[in-house]
């Protein structure tokens, strides 16, 4: 169920795989995304899992509406539904507050700077990584007291640039915003490193501490990719502050 799990100095960060929860397939077994087609007491169930294994209450935690924009919101807490933000960035500074963002070849970007308590969670896919919402989702914490050098960034699960093909033409295009996520398959044909453009804007931010997951989820069996399946479920991110 949890894939990974980190505490550092009061911050908690935690990715999901696929396995543990109720959802049948081809959204086997712990989707955690509403909007894929599964069926919805399924998902709640999961996401009741999945929050209770990180002892977090269930309607303690933050999920967006995601839009592959760079959108930030500062929140204190979970609306109603119809009220879930149409963002790609979540702050609070709101301790015990879970904050989530799904993914399934997207990455999952969880930041947080514990002395300042200040966290946030952000969905940096190709079309969010070119319009910047990570390091806007930095400055938003910046104005709240947080220091790029004390943030702790970790990115979770993703399609790696070895597997992520693309035009030439988009290569380029996202080549000339940030030149890091210019790279090739491993069959030798033009992709994207959206991850590898992430950690450059951190590092250009001053965010020092940051580690990557190792996991493709193109190539992983234990986790959902869209690029592989098309019709699948939804990974999740977590942090929150102790």
């Amino acid at each position: 169920m949890i894939g990974q799990r980190e505490s550092v100095s009061g911050a908690h960060f935690a990715f999901t795989d696929r396995w543990g929860g109720v959802s049948a397939a081809p959204y086997e077994e712990l989707n955690l995304g509403a909007a894929v087609g599964d069926d919805a007491d399924a998902v709640t169930t999961n996401r009741e899992l999945a929050a209770k294994s990180l002892g977090l209450e269930p309607d303690r935690v933050v999920f967006m509406h995601q839009v592959h924009g760079a959108d930030v919101v500062v929140t204190d807490g979970p609306s109603g539904s119809a009220d879930i933000p149409s963002v790609d960035a979540i702050v609070t500074t709101r301790r015990g507050l879970g904050l989530a963002v799904l993914t399934a070849d997207c990455v999952p970007v969880l930041l947080a700077d514990p002395v300042a308590g200040v966290a946030a969670a952000a969905h940096a896919g190709r079309p969010g990584m070119v319009a910047g919402v990570v390091p806007a989702a930095v400055r938003t914490m910046v104005e709240l007291g947080a220091d790029p050098v004390r943030i702790v960034a970790r990115t979770g699960p993703t399609v790696c640039g070895r597997c992520y093909e693309v035009p030439e033409a988009m290569r380029a295009d996202v080549a000339a915003v940030e030149p890091t996520a210019y790279a090739e398959t491993s069959w030798g044909t033009p992709s994207v490193d959206v991850c590898a453009g992430v950690h450059a804007q951190l590092e250009r931010l001053g965010v020092h501490d940051r580690e990557q997951s190792p996991v493709c989820t193109l190539e992983s069996c234990d986790h959902f990719s869209y690029r592989r399946d098309r019709t699948t479920g939804r990974l999740a991110g977590f942090v929150w502050l102790g």
